[in-house]
C-alpha cells in the first residue's frame, strides 16, 4: 500500500549532508511507489511560537499567526509518514526544526497515528552523541497520539558539506525510503 510521505529537511543549506540524505530517502520511497513531498524549511517563512494561547483557546484548531507553517501543519496532518531531518549543532537539532516542532502546538492533537523516521547528521564521529538529538524528537512524539518511531539514521563523522557522499549513509537512506 502506498503511503503519503512528508519529508521535513531542516538543513540550512540545500545539498548539505542531511538534505542529501533526504533526497536519497525520497528517491527510495518514490521508487517503491509512495507519494512523497519534501519541504526545505529554510525556504519557508515560519515564525516562532509566541505563546499567545490562541491554539489552546480554539481547541487546537489552528494558530493565530498567518505564515507558511499553516500549510505545513495541514500536510503533517494528512501524511502517513513524516521524516524529520536535521543537522546536529551542539548535540541538538537545528533551530529550524525546533521552531517547526514548537509551532506544531497549534494542531498537535490532530497529528495522530503517524509513522516517523529521523535523519540526523553530525560532525562528531560518535553515533552515541546523536542520542540527545533523538531524545528531543522523542519528546515531540511523546506529545502526539499513537506515533510510531520506524527508524533513524545516525550519520556521524560528517563535517564538510559533501562528506556524506563518501559514506554508506546515502544507500541507507534510499533503502529506508524504499522499505517503508
Amino acid at each position: 500500500m502506498a503511503n503519503k510521505v512528508l519529508i521535513l529537511s531542516s538543513s540550512p543549506r540545500k545539498g548539505g549532508n542531511s538534505d542529501t540524505l533526504c533526497n536519497n530517502f525520497m528517491k527510495g520511497a518514490q521508487d517503491a511507489g509512495h507519494e512523497v513531498e519534501k519541504i526545505f524549511l529554510k525556504d519557508k517563512k515560519i515564525n516562532y511560537c509566541v505563546g499567545c494561547g490562541y491554539c489552546a483557546n480554539s481547541g487546537y484548531n489552528g494558530c493565530a499567526q498567518i505564515d507558511e507553517m499553516t500549510d505545513i501543519l495541514k500536510k503533517m496532518i494528512e501524511a502517513d509518514v513524516i521524516v524529520m531531518a536535521t543537522p546536529v549543532y551542539f548535540y541538538t537539532m537545528s533551530a529550524q526544526m525546533k521552531t517547526l516542532i514548537d509551532r506544531c502546538c497549534a494542531v498537535y492533537t490532530k497529528i495522530k497515528n503517524k509513522s516517523f523516521y529521523f535523519i540526523m547528521t553530525a560532525a562528531d564521529g560518535n553515533k552515541a552523541a546523536l542520542e540527545r538529538t533523538k531524545d528531543g524528537f522523542m519528546g515531540f512524539l511523546d506529545c502526539l497520539d499513537n506515533p510510531k518511531d520506524i527508524g533513524a539514521i545516525y550519520a556521524a563523522g560528517l563535517w564538510e558539506k559533501d562528506d556524506v557522499k563518501n559514506t554508506n549513509y546515502p544507500k541507507e537512506a534510499y533503502e529506508a525510503g524504499y522499505n517503508l
